[in-house]
Protein backbone atom coordinates (compact mmCIF):
# COMPACT_ATOMS: atom_id res chain seq x y z
CA UNK A 1 0.00 0.00 0.00
CA UNK A 2 0.92 3.79 -0.57
CA UNK A 3 -0.10 6.88 -0.54
CA UNK A 4 0.69 10.37 -2.25
CA UNK A 5 0.00 12.11 0.33
CA UNK A 6 2.92 10.77 3.23
CA UNK A 7 1.27 11.89 6.17
CA UNK A 8 -1.93 9.68 6.06
CA UNK A 9 -2.62 6.79 7.38
CA UNK A 10 -3.14 3.89 5.12
CA UNK A 11 -4.82 0.59 6.07
CA UNK A 12 -7.09 -2.65 4.60
CA UNK A 13 -9.39 -4.10 5.63
CA UNK A 14 -11.96 -7.21 4.29
CA UNK A 15 -14.69 -6.07 1.60
CA UNK A 16 -17.91 -5.90 3.58
CA UNK A 17 -20.93 -7.72 1.94
CA UNK A 18 -23.09 -5.22 3.76
CA UNK A 19 -24.87 -2.08 2.56
CA UNK A 20 -23.92 -0.22 5.54
CA UNK A 21 -20.56 0.17 5.19
CA UNK A 22 -18.48 3.28 4.21
CA UNK A 23 -19.47 2.73 0.38
CA UNK A 24 -23.05 1.96 1.01
CA UNK A 25 -22.77 -1.13 -1.08
CA UNK A 26 -22.48 -4.71 -1.29
CA UNK A 27 -18.44 -4.44 -1.92
CA UNK A 28 -17.69 -8.32 -2.86
CA UNK A 29 -20.76 -10.23 -3.86
CA UNK A 30 -20.10 -13.92 -3.78
CA UNK A 31 -16.26 -13.87 -3.12
CA UNK A 32 -16.57 -11.83 0.66
CA UNK A 33 -14.19 -13.96 2.90
CA UNK A 34 -13.38 -15.98 0.00
CA UNK A 35 -9.84 -17.68 2.12
CA UNK A 36 -10.94 -19.82 4.48
CA UNK A 37 -9.00 -19.24 8.13
CA UNK A 38 -6.94 -16.16 6.37
CA UNK A 39 -5.87 -13.38 8.83
CA UNK A 40 -5.75 -10.28 7.71
CA UNK A 41 -2.78 -7.28 9.30
CA UNK A 42 -4.24 -4.10 8.30
CA UNK A 43 -1.75 -1.57 8.88
CA UNK A 44 0.45 -3.12 6.52
CA UNK A 45 -1.95 -5.44 4.53
CA UNK A 46 -0.17 -8.53 5.05
CA UNK A 47 -2.17 -11.44 4.31
CA UNK A 48 -1.61 -15.24 5.68
CA UNK A 49 -3.19 -18.13 4.95
CA UNK A 50 -3.23 -22.02 4.41
CA UNK A 51 -4.33 -23.11 1.13
CA UNK A 52 -6.01 -27.04 1.80
CA UNK A 53 -7.42 -27.98 -1.73
CA UNK A 54 -4.90 -28.12 -4.79
CA UNK A 55 -5.83 -27.12 -8.63
CA UNK A 56 -8.88 -24.46 -6.91
CA UNK A 57 -8.82 -20.93 -6.78
CA UNK A 58 -9.52 -18.87 -3.76
CA UNK A 59 -10.93 -14.86 -4.30
CA UNK A 60 -9.24 -12.15 -2.54
CA UNK A 61 -11.61 -8.69 -1.77
CA UNK A 62 -10.55 -5.87 0.03
CA UNK A 63 -10.35 -2.44 0.50
CA UNK A 64 -7.40 -0.04 0.75
CA UNK A 65 -8.33 3.02 2.84
CA UNK A 66 -6.48 6.19 3.68
CA UNK A 67 -7.39 7.99 6.93
CA UNK A 68 -6.78 11.67 7.74
CA UNK A 69 -5.02 10.47 11.20
CA UNK A 70 -4.40 7.28 12.94
CA UNK A 71 -7.90 8.06 15.15
CA UNK A 72 -9.59 9.24 12.38
CA UNK A 73 -12.85 7.07 12.18
CA UNK A 74 -13.58 7.68 8.98
CA UNK A 75 -11.75 6.81 5.17
CA UNK A 76 -10.78 9.58 3.10
CA UNK A 77 -11.09 7.50 0.50
CA UNK A 78 -11.70 3.64 0.00
CA UNK A 79 -10.32 1.69 -3.36
CA UNK A 80 -11.07 -2.08 -4.50
CA UNK A 81 -8.84 -4.75 -4.96
CA UNK A 82 -9.66 -7.95 -5.58
CA UNK A 83 -7.02 -11.18 -6.78
CA UNK A 84 -7.22 -14.77 -7.15
CA UNK A 85 -4.81 -17.54 -5.44
CA UNK A 86 -4.46 -20.58 -7.35
CA UNK A 87 -3.11 -23.64 -5.03
CA UNK A 88 -0.85 -26.10 -6.54
CA UNK A 89 0.81 -29.39 -5.29
CA UNK A 90 4.51 -28.05 -4.91
CA UNK A 91 6.99 -30.54 -7.34
CA UNK A 92 8.75 -33.03 -5.71
CA UNK A 93 12.02 -32.34 -6.73
CA UNK A 94 14.11 -28.53 -6.81
CA UNK A 95 11.22 -26.23 -5.66
CA UNK A 96 13.56 -23.09 -5.39
CA UNK A 97 11.17 -20.26 -7.46
CA UNK A 98 12.58 -18.65 -10.22
CA UNK A 99 13.90 -15.01 -9.29
CA UNK A 100 13.46 -11.27 -10.75
CA UNK A 101 16.70 -9.79 -10.67
CA UNK A 102 18.40 -6.50 -12.80
CA UNK A 103 19.34 -3.39 -11.60
CA UNK A 104 16.54 -2.24 -9.65
CA UNK A 105 15.44 -3.74 -6.15
CA UNK A 106 11.84 -5.00 -5.03
CA UNK A 107 9.55 -1.91 -4.13
CA UNK A 108 11.78 0.46 -5.81
CA UNK A 109 10.80 4.09 -6.51
CA UNK A 110 11.65 6.10 -9.61
CA UNK A 111 11.32 9.78 -10.42
CA UNK A 112 9.99 9.82 -13.57
CA UNK A 113 9.32 13.24 -15.49
CA UNK A 114 6.04 13.50 -17.44
CA UNK A 115 7.11 13.12 -21.49
CA UNK A 116 10.16 11.15 -20.22
CA UNK A 117 11.42 7.83 -21.65
CA UNK A 118 11.09 5.46 -19.47
CA UNK A 119 12.90 1.84 -20.66
CA UNK A 120 13.66 -0.72 -17.72
CA UNK A 121 15.21 -4.34 -18.17
CA UNK A 122 13.95 -7.35 -16.00
CA UNK A 123 15.28 -10.72 -16.23
CA UNK A 124 14.40 -13.80 -14.67
CA UNK A 125 16.57 -16.73 -13.15
CA UNK A 126 15.62 -19.88 -12.81
CA UNK A 127 17.55 -22.41 -9.71
CA UNK A 128 16.17 -25.51 -10.49
CA UNK A 129 17.81 -27.94 -13.11
CA UNK A 130 15.43 -28.38 -15.92
CA UNK A 131 13.34 -25.90 -15.60
CA UNK A 132 12.34 -22.97 -17.47
CA UNK A 133 10.06 -19.61 -17.55
CA UNK A 134 6.25 -20.68 -19.20
CA UNK A 135 4.77 -17.14 -18.39
CA UNK A 136 5.16 -13.40 -16.73
CA UNK A 137 2.38 -12.57 -14.51
CA UNK A 138 2.11 -8.56 -14.70
CA UNK A 139 -0.10 -5.35 -13.62
CA UNK A 140 1.24 -2.15 -15.47
CA UNK A 141 0.67 1.43 -15.76
CA UNK A 142 -2.12 2.19 -18.80
CA UNK A 143 0.58 2.44 -22.19
CA UNK A 144 3.35 0.52 -20.87
CA UNK A 145 4.59 -2.60 -23.12
CA UNK A 146 6.43 -4.96 -22.27
CA UNK A 147 8.18 -8.58 -24.38
CA UNK A 148 7.66 -11.93 -22.82
CA UNK A 149 10.11 -13.80 -20.40
CA UNK A 150 13.05 -11.03 -20.26
CA UNK A 151 10.47 -7.63 -19.66
CA UNK A 152 11.32 -5.03 -21.56
CA UNK A 153 9.48 -2.08 -19.96
CA UNK A 154 8.86 1.07 -22.65
CA UNK A 155 6.91 4.12 -21.28
CA UNK A 156 6.48 7.81 -22.06
CA UNK A 157 4.02 9.35 -18.88
CA UNK A 158 1.43 11.82 -19.49
CA UNK A 159 0.41 14.37 -17.86
CA UNK A 160 -2.87 12.71 -16.82
CA UNK A 161 -0.55 10.13 -14.80
CA UNK A 162 1.45 12.35 -12.49
CA UNK A 163 1.76 10.24 -8.77
CA UNK A 164 2.82 7.32 -7.94
CA UNK A 165 2.42 4.59 -10.75
CA UNK A 166 2.89 0.74 -9.78
CA UNK A 167 4.16 -1.88 -11.96
CA UNK A 168 4.57 -5.73 -10.80
CA UNK A 169 5.54 -8.95 -11.77
CA UNK A 170 5.86 -12.59 -11.01
CA UNK A 171 7.60 -15.43 -13.24
CA UNK A 172 6.20 -18.70 -13.49
CA UNK A 173 8.15 -21.77 -14.40
CA UNK A 174 7.33 -24.71 -15.98
CA UNK A 175 6.27 -26.71 -12.90
CA UNK A 176 4.10 -24.21 -12.16
CA UNK A 177 6.51 -22.79 -9.54
CA UNK A 178 5.96 -18.91 -8.97
CA UNK A 179 8.34 -16.38 -7.60
CA UNK A 180 7.13 -13.94 -5.07
CA UNK A 181 6.00 -10.71 -7.06
CA UNK A 182 8.11 -7.81 -7.57
CA UNK A 183 7.01 -4.64 -7.96
CA UNK A 184 8.58 -1.00 -8.90
CA UNK A 185 6.75 2.33 -8.43
CA UNK A 186 7.37 5.66 -11.04
CA UNK A 187 6.42 8.53 -9.26
CA UNK A 188 5.45 10.44 -12.60
CA UNK A 189 6.21 14.79 -12.51
CA UNK A 190 9.18 14.20 -9.93
CA UNK A 191 12.71 13.92 -10.86
CA UNK A 192 15.22 11.65 -9.39
CA UNK A 193 18.42 12.80 -7.66
CA UNK A 194 21.19 12.21 -8.81
CA UNK A 195 24.87 12.24 -7.70
CA UNK A 196 27.12 14.65 -9.06
CA UNK A 197 30.18 12.73 -10.83
CA UNK A 198 33.40 13.25 -9.17
CA UNK A 199 36.00 15.13 -11.20
CA UNK A 200 39.78 15.91 -10.99
CA UNK A 201 38.74 18.56 -8.68
CA UNK A 202 37.87 18.57 -5.08
CA UNK A 203 34.24 19.75 -4.33
CA UNK A 204 31.52 16.91 -5.58
CA UNK A 205 33.17 14.49 -3.77
CA UNK A 206 35.96 13.97 -1.32
CA UNK A 207 38.88 13.01 -1.31
CA UNK A 208 39.21 11.98 -4.89
CA UNK A 209 43.22 11.08 -6.35
CA UNK A 210 45.31 9.47 -4.26
CA UNK A 211 44.55 8.57 -0.19
CA UNK A 212 46.23 7.90 2.79
CA UNK A 213 46.02 3.84 3.59
CA UNK A 214 43.98 5.33 6.84
CA UNK A 215 41.75 7.46 5.34
CA UNK A 216 38.35 6.96 7.05
CA UNK A 217 35.77 9.28 5.91
CA UNK A 218 34.62 9.76 2.34
CA UNK A 219 31.47 12.03 0.74
CA UNK A 220 29.67 12.74 -2.32
CA UNK A 221 26.83 15.42 -3.26
CA UNK A 222 23.65 14.82 -5.18
CA UNK A 223 21.60 17.13 -7.03
CA UNK A 224 18.67 17.29 -4.80
CA UNK A 225 18.43 16.90 -0.79
CA UNK A 226 18.40 13.27 0.08
CA UNK A 227 17.40 10.85 2.89
CA UNK A 228 18.18 7.23 4.14
CA UNK A 229 16.26 4.67 2.25
CA UNK A 230 12.93 2.95 3.97
CA UNK A 231 14.43 -0.26 3.59
CA UNK A 232 17.50 -2.02 4.17
CA UNK A 233 19.78 -4.20 1.66
CA UNK A 234 20.21 -1.11 -0.35
CA UNK A 235 24.06 -1.12 -0.40
CA UNK A 236 27.12 1.18 -1.29
CA UNK A 237 30.32 -1.11 -2.05
CA UNK A 238 34.01 0.30 -2.02
CA UNK A 239 35.36 -1.94 -4.43
CA UNK A 240 39.26 -3.39 -5.03
CA UNK A 241 39.48 -2.55 -8.67
CA UNK A 242 42.44 -4.72 -9.11
CA UNK A 243 39.81 -7.78 -8.57
CA UNK A 244 36.41 -6.17 -8.75
CA UNK A 245 35.62 -7.33 -5.47
CA UNK A 246 34.08 -5.06 -2.52
CA UNK A 247 36.33 -4.50 0.11
CA UNK A 248 33.97 -2.80 2.70
CA UNK A 249 30.36 -2.48 2.41
CA UNK A 250 27.40 -0.54 3.71
CA UNK A 251 23.54 -0.45 4.73
CA UNK A 252 22.45 2.64 3.67
CA UNK A 253 18.79 1.22 4.95
CA UNK A 254 20.47 1.02 8.42
CA UNK A 255 24.11 1.45 9.16
CA UNK A 256 25.10 4.32 11.31
CA UNK A 257 28.45 4.61 9.57
CA UNK A 258 26.57 6.24 6.49
CA UNK A 259 25.20 10.19 7.25
CA UNK A 260 22.55 11.91 4.96
CA UNK A 261 22.61 15.77 5.77
CA UNK A 262 21.30 17.87 3.03
CA UNK A 263 22.35 16.92 -0.38
CA UNK A 264 25.57 15.47 1.22
CA UNK A 265 26.47 11.62 1.98
CA UNK A 266 28.98 11.00 4.02
CA UNK A 267 30.61 7.66 4.76
CA UNK A 268 32.74 6.64 7.87
CA UNK A 269 34.40 3.23 7.36
CA UNK A 270 36.27 2.77 10.78
CA UNK A 271 39.06 -0.04 9.93
CA UNK A 272 40.01 1.01 6.31
CA UNK A 273 40.99 -1.81 4.04
CA UNK A 274 43.18 0.50 1.54
CA UNK A 275 46.07 -1.27 0.45
CA UNK A 276 49.13 0.79 -0.78
CA UNK A 277 49.38 0.89 -4.24
CA UNK A 278 45.80 -0.06 -4.90
CA UNK A 279 43.04 1.48 -6.78
CA UNK A 280 39.15 1.29 -5.57
CA UNK A 281 36.32 2.80 -7.10
CA UNK A 282 32.59 2.92 -5.19
CA UNK A 283 29.07 1.87 -6.81
CA UNK A 284 25.59 2.49 -5.71
CA UNK A 285 22.45 -0.10 -5.49
CA UNK A 286 19.65 1.48 -6.98
CA UNK A 287 17.26 3.21 -4.05
CA UNK A 288 20.41 3.62 -1.88
CA UNK A 289 19.59 7.34 -2.35
CA UNK A 290 16.19 8.86 -1.42
CA UNK A 291 14.87 12.31 -2.18
CA UNK A 292 11.95 13.65 0.45
CA UNK A 293 9.01 13.02 -1.88
CA UNK A 294 10.44 9.03 -1.56
CA UNK A 295 11.89 8.67 -5.03
CA UNK A 296 14.70 7.06 -5.07
CA UNK A 297 18.17 7.11 -7.31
Amino acid sequence: MSDFDSSDTVRCRWSSGSTSNINGYDECAAVCSGVPGAILYSDNCTLVFTLTQASMCVAVALQIEDFYTTTSPTPMSSVPIQFLFYGYIASSGCSTPPAIIGSRPNRACIGTPIGSTVNELVIVQVYCSGTSIVDFITSSPVGLTKSLYQIVLSWIPTADQVGPQGFCAGAIDNTTVQFNRWCITFLVGYNSPDLIRATSIQGTALPIGTISSNQTTFSIHATNTVNRPPRNSTNVYFNDAATNTSVYTIDCGYDAHVIYTGNTIVFYIPSPPWIPGHSYYVTFDSAAVWQIQLQSL
